[in-house]
């Protein structure tokens, strides 16, 4: 007990005419709350408050090393004669609840009829009244006058001192020995709250017949004989069910992984890497085709946002997802059957770049009845016209466009689409999705431009891949542009037979649109990247033979996050044999007939939605052929529920996202990322074979930290304290009748698979 206490009492000794003639001497009060609300206080201010009228009193905390918010007990004993028991108190007279949480069947045990029942809530009075018949009920809402007094903080409200003053008003005892204590505490401040509960608290005296009701019902009977403490000889088993300690419950939880939001075609990344892990390479790719129209394809030219967004980048590095897309993609053997659609719709898809065989994938592989429009005399549009064959082999994309075709998917190549064919269409079909692309390329604006030998680079790759025997270039050529187009361009002019490649970009390396690794892939074959410059003229009679180029300063930080560029007017001169331009493309819809727009994706003609939907490239102007890929496949699942009138299945949506800061990083090894291999020879001249040969098998897997999944690790279970988690076939169970709440569970879970949550 406290010393102070002791003191007190002895101080006021001879003064215990002030007690109140309804308290019974002598007297036991037990006092239920939660770890930082002052529980052990409350029971130590009342027993000052006796002290204070002279008797003698006992109060003392029942508590070890829980955590915050985990149930304590107190107590406090009041008599004229000097107390010798030391037992806790299993009978008690009078019953404190500073958290209404805590009521529950076990909190009555050995309360008699009759007794006094403090409670702490904001309940209605009334029903609380009904809950707890045949006792001295007093109710007070002293969480929101401690909190308006200030006492605690927002987060924690310290209600000890304001429950005395209740318990005060409920008993009878007078406020100015409660003063006198808070005093001799160096408490005065909370007093005042104390005075407010006093007055607000709701009094219900019991009627005799409930209270004998209660004292039947064989209240201290149940509690059995309190032995002296010399006489516990032996150890018994407790049937305590600890989870009533608990405010919160730890639960199992799937939270976003950042590569798979990352991810513009959708996919769900660690499912598929997960599949391939644990189940193999059929079921990961058929995880990865309910989203992926063309692996094969994006497991090679993707520019991998996933990787950027990984959470081992911040460990060892990223894990090499494209490369293990493509592994699946060349290693799969995978059977799709399309859906048996009774009454199949027909759809019309304009374009067959990889928005369009998204579009066309999806459609025919839900049953419905698919025509592929290309202008081209092959499919793949700008895969197969506008990406290198050392990139993208020939038999790569063939394979991909192949399975689609597979479903049932018709063709019609050499078929130009304009204004007339297209309302042609919308009357035959359905509906009918344009992917038509981005339209004609950027001119630069620069004087000279028109010169014999000034190129568009697009131009320039498609002939590369139409012609047999490609183009062969000579001497030096400059390529004007930072992204994948520029890159293309300048690995294949040393292919072409160029003495040398200089690559001219106007903001810095580190700014440029390209996939990293093809920039790196670049300097090694021996492109020359000249960044910070901004070609400014061109030279040459009719023929280009040199181009004026002017430094470049980086000026303020754009949306992008990039330098807006500043063109200085110093210059210099870089003399060439061909320059070629891979500026980017405008958006256009020139096919467009008159009076319609869109809207949301949608064609539209005075105000009335057509049958006509846009997608990838020509709608959203990304670029990439992973967001053409997601954009074609949502566009078409929003015109097939247009059509059918159902429900658009909605993706997958995350309440949160698994950040580095959730990962446990020392639950893994590190493990350097499995690289791809490379092919090398002497001289790329006239070699336009496969340079990234990708992975040599499926190991890189077994990095993936499956972020927000749980993988049955059982992490959780080994370090669970009380031994409560166990398997229960398909993951685990949780007895929740003696979990504590402690947490450790979901602090020691290296991918954040679990969360705690309020009871």
């Amino acid at each position: 007990m406290d010393e102070r206490i002791a003191n007190l009492s002895q101080r006021k000794k001879g003064e215990g005419e002030d007690v109140p003639e309804a308290i019974t001497l002598p007297l036991e009060i037990r006092v239920h709350g939660r770890g930082g609300q002052g529980g052990v206080t409350c029971a130590k201010l009342i027993a000052a408050v006796y002290a204070q009228l002279g008797l003698n009193v006992q109060t003392f905390g029942d508590y070890g090393a829980e955590r915050s918010g985990a149930p304590v007990r107190a107590f406090t004993r009041v008599d004229r004669e000097i107390i010798k028991n030391r037992n806790k108190v299993y009978r008690p007279d009078h019953l404190l609840v500073l958290d209404p949480g805590l009521l529950g069947p076990s909190l009555l045990d050995g309360v008699t009829g009759g007794a006094s029942l403090l409670i702490n809530s904001t309940a209605p009075p009334e029903n609380l009244k009904k809950q707890f018949p045949g006792y001295r009920l007093g109710v007070v809402d002293a969480t929101s006058i401690a909190r308006e007094h200030g006492i605690g903080t927002s987060a924690v409200v310290i209600i000890n001192t304001t429950v005395v003053g209740a318990y005060a008003a409920l008993i009878g005892l007078p406020m100015e020995a409660v003063r006198q204590a808070y005093a001799f505490f160096r408490l005065e401040d909370d007093f005042e709250a104390a005075l407010e509960a006093s007055r607000k608290i709701t009094v219900f005296t019991p009627s005799k017949q409930s209270a004998q009701q209660n004292v039947d019902a064989g209240g201290p009977a149940s509690v059995g004989s309190v032995l002296p403490m010399t006489e516990h000889l032996r150890d018994i088993p407790t049937e305590l069910k600890t989870g009533a300690w608990a405010t919160q419950s730890p639960s199992y939880q799937e939270y976003g992984a950042p590569c798979s939001i990352a991810c513009p075609a959708g996919n769900d990344v660690v499912g598929f890497i997960q599949a391939l892990k644990d189940e193999g390479v059929e079921k990961a790719a058929e995880l990865l085709m309910k989203t992926q129209a063309l692996p094969g394809v994006c497991g090679r030219v993707c520019p991998a946002p996933c990787m950027t967004a990984c959470n081992r980048d911040f460990f060892d590095g990223p894990v090499n997802i494209r490369s293990l897309e493509r592994w699946i993609a060349d290693n799969e053997n995978l059977k799709i059957m399309p859906e048996n659609d009774p009454q199949p719709h027909k759809f019309a898809v304009v374009g067959s770049g990889p928005a369009g065989l998204s579009c066309a994938f999806h459609l025919a592989l839900s049953g419905q009845r698919v025509t592929l429009y290309e202008k081209s005399e092959k499919l793949g549009g700008v895969l197969r016209n506008g990406i290198p064959a050392y990139r993208l082999p020939e038999d790569v994309l063939d394979r991909d466009i192949s399975r689609i075709l597979k479903l049932g998917v018709e063709t019609v190549c050499a078929a130009v689409v304009g204004k007339k064919e297209l309302e042609r269409l919308s009357r035959d079909n359905d509906a009918v999705i344009v992917c038509k692309g981005l339209g004609a390329p950027f001119a630069i604006g620069a004087a000279g431009e028109e010169l014999e030998g000034v190129l568009q680079g697009l131009e320039y790759l498609a002939s590369c891949r139409e012609e047999k025997q490609h183009p062969s270039l000579t001497g030096t050529v400059v390529v004007i542009g930072g992204g994948n187009t520029a890159i293309d361009c300048a690995r294949t002019a040393l292919r072409s037979g160029a003495s040398s490649v200089k690559l001219v970009y106007r903001r810095s390396r580190e700014e440029m649109p390209a996939i990293q690794e093809e920039i790196e892939e670049a300097a090694r074959e021996g492109v020359q990247i000249l960044t910070q410059r901004q070609p400014v003229a061109f030279i040459g009679d009719t023929v280009v033979h040199g181009i004026v180029v002017a430094e470049v300063e980086p000026g303020e930080t754009e949306e992008d996050g990039r330098h807006r560029p500043v063109v200085t007017d110093r210059t210099m001169e870089i003399s060439c044999e061909t320059v070629l331009l891979a500026l980017g493309q405008r958006q256009d819809m020139e096919l467009l007939p008159g009076g319609w727009k869109i809207e949301n994706g949608r064609a539209v003609r005075e105000n009335t939605p057509l049958n006509v939907w846009f997608a990838g490239d020509c709608l959203t102007g990304d670029g990439t052929v992973a967001h053409a890929i997601g954009n074609g496949r949502r566009t078409a699942l929003a015109a097939l529920a247009a059509c059918s009138g159902k429900k658009i299945i909605e993706e997958k949506s995350y309440k949160s996202t698994v950040a580095p800061a959730h990962i446990r990083f020392s639950h893994f090894p590190v493990i350097q990322p499995h690289r791809d291999r490379h092919r090398q020879v002497p001289s790329w001249k006239n070699d336009f074979e496969e340079v990234n040969l990708g992975l040599p098998g499926p190991g890189e897997a077994e990095r993936c930290f499956s972020c927000g999944r749980c993988t049955s690790c059982d992490t959780c279970l080994v370090y669970c304290p009380e031994g409560i988690i166990f398997r229960d076939g398909v993951g685990y169970s949780i007895d929740q009748e003696y979990c504590k709440g402690c947490g450790i569970c979901v602090a020691e879970c290296p991918r954040r698979a679990m969360e705690m949550i309020e009871k």
